[in-house]
C-alpha cells in the first residue's frame, strides 16, 4: 500500500459515499486508476465494506452502556458469544483480559430496556458476576481506522 492508496482510504472514510470522479478529483489519477485500486484495496481485504453511520437517538436509541462478565468456566464464555450475536442491542463483544471475560457495547432505548437485556445476559449459564456502566456521553466516537 503506498501513499496514493492511503488517500483513497482516508478520503472514502470520511465520505463512504464519495464518487470516483470525486476520488479522482482530490488525488489527481484518472478514473480508470482510481477503480483499480479500489478494486485492489477490496480485494486484498483492506476494504471490507462500505457503511453508513446512523445517529442512535434519530432511531430511538437513547442509551449507551458497556457490560463486563465474568464465566465460571470458559466453554460458558464460548457458548455466550455465539448468544450475543443473537441480541441486536449488543453492539460490540470482545474477549478481554483482567477480572472479566467479556465485554459488551449495548445500545438500547432506555432504561427500562436495558434493564430487561441485562436480565437475559444474567441468566445466561455460566456467568457469575457483571458490572454495568452506563454511558453518559461520548467524547471521541472513531468507527473506521485511519492508514498511517
Amino acid at each position: 500500500m503506498d501513499d496514493i492508496d492511503k488517500k483513497i482510504l482516508k478520503l472514502l472514510s470520511a465520505n463512504a459515499r464519495a464518487t470516483l470522479s470525486e476520488l479522482a478529483g482530490e488525488i489527481a489519477l484518472s478514473l480508470p486508476a482510481i477503480s483499480e485500486r479500489l478494486k485492489k484495496l477490496e480485494a486484498s481485504g483492506v476494504i471490507r465494506q462500505y457503511t453508513t453511520i446512523l445517529d442512535p437517538a434519530k432511531l430511538n436509541k437513547h442509551l449507551m452502556a458497556l457490560m463486563f462478565l465474568r464465566f465460571d468456566n470458559p466453554k460458558h464464555g464460548d457458548r455466550f458469544a455465539e448468544l450475543s450475536k443473537a441480541e441486536p442491542e449488543i453492539k460490540e463483544c470482545y474477549y478481554i483480559t483482567g477480572d472479566f471475560d467479556y465485554s459488551l457495547k449495548i445500545l438500547t432505548e432506555n432504561t427500562g430496556t436495558l434493564e430487561k437485556l441485562l436480565t437475559r445476559i444474567k441468566n445466561a449459564p455460566g456467568v457469575v458476576k457483571t458490572q454495568t456502566i452506563v454511558i453518559l456521553s461520548t467524547i471521541t466516537d472513531s468507527p473506521s481506522v485511519q492508514p498511517d
